[in-house]
């Protein structure tokens, strides 16, 4: 455990990868949308980034608004290379998601979503899949009592393993759930996955913490460095042993000598790149984590496509992001300043993975 000099075939494997990602940075094609459509939230979970409420402050983004955005891209792009992803807030908040869908995959964009499960039932889940939806993402944080403590809500746990029933079931289905790994979870992750499993899951995403939102000042969110080195170890072992379901890591953080064996693909922060979003104000950014002083325009009086195409340089060069820590690194040629998202309004680096590693 713990991080050494990158390996000679692992640079080599860097090297190569990292002439794709700039050929992919000069073409920018739009691969991913979000659609933030909602931040009303049926929960309170511990570890929001956004901050949601139930009563959220911002209105619901009309779907209107939204396919006016597909509108303006769609004589640029195939609809069908571009995948949306509605996203929250819950999006199973609003009644008309169904709508929202159907009207999606009317004008040819595949589409998915991010949720927590809470409002799923056999009968919005048919409606869902009868309006075109793809994919689906749930998130599971624990083991009941550990979920439940996550999420801030005592039936959590059974709605989120029952709308993950609903999807095991549903043969030809692609989805995954994604896991916030954390001090009260660590240990269990064996339980986890073998629940998993006998539901019918084929993909678990894994992360940590980043510090924002709920989570920043949460000393039981936390992992340590050797805890966060264990889970990393964990993931690596079970992909290389474990055939019923495939581990992963999120996409965040640049991994060192990991790279390439805790995820299918080595690290790259694709916001801006090939991954957009409209947020529910009208905000065009990239990924929903980045708000702030990242956003490069708004729907209600930008065009969504010239915005992509001339106002993305600071996702697209990394440069401003060589400074302090980064300024000296030897892994910048690899990391290029981490996720944006783990980039305060001040643009200084909140979280550095491959620090964590030296141990």
């Amino acid at each position: 455990m713990g991080e050494q000099k990158l390996s000679l075939r692992r640079r080599l494997a860097l090297e190569a990868y990292r002439v794709m990602k700039h050929q992919s940075v000069k073409e920018h094609r739009l691969r991913q949308l979000f659609w933030e459509c909602t931040l009303r939230c049926n929960l309170n979970c511990r570890h929001c980034g956004s901050d949601c409420r139930s009563e959220a402050t911002q209105k619901d983004m009309p779907l209107e608004d939204f396919l006016g955005v597909l509108d303006q891209i769609t004589p640029h792009v195939n609809p069908n290379e571009v995948f949306v992803i509605i996203s929250g807030g819950e999006p199973l908040m609003r009644s008309d998601l169904e709508r929202c869908g159907r009207a999606i995959y009317e004008r040819g964009f595949p589409w998915g979503m991010v949720t927590n499960g809470l409002a799923m039932t056999e009968k919005r889940y048919r409606a869902l899949r009868a309006a075109g939806m793809h994919t689906a993402t749930v998130s599971l944080d624990g083991l009941h009592e550990e979920h439940n403590f996550m999420r801030g809500h005592a039936r959590s746990f059974e709605a989120a393993t029952n709308a993950i029933r609903l999807m095991g079931a549903d043969k030809g289905f692609i989805f995954d759930v994604v896991t916030c790994v954390n001090r009260r979870n660590l240990s269990q992750l064996d339980g986890i996955k073998e629940l998993l499993i006998s539901l019918g899951v084929k993909a678990w995403r894994l992360f940590t913490i980043f510090p924002s939102g709920r989570a920043a000042d949460d000393p039981e969110l936390q992992l340590s460095n050797e805890d966060f080195c264990r889970l990393l170890d964990y993931i690596r072992k079970n992909r290389a042993e474990e055939k019923r379901i495939e581990l992963s890591y999120g996409c965040e953080g640049f991994l060192g000598n990991y790279e390439g064996d805790v995820r299918k693909h080595f690290f790259s922060c694709n916001a801006g790149v090939s991954v957009g979003s409209v947020l529910v104000d009208g905000s065009i950014s990239a990924c929903t984590s980045i708000r702030a002083d990242y956003i490069q325009g708004n729907i209600y009086k930008d065009n969504f496509w010239d915005v992509w195409q001339n106002r993305f340089e600071p996702y697209r060069n990394r440069e401003w992001m060589r400074k302090e820590e980064c300024a000296d690194c030897s892994m910048w040629r690899y990391c290029e300043g981490n996720g944006i998202h783990l980039r305060g309004n001040d643009g200084r680096l909140m979280l550095c993975h491959y620090d964590r590693l030296k141990i």
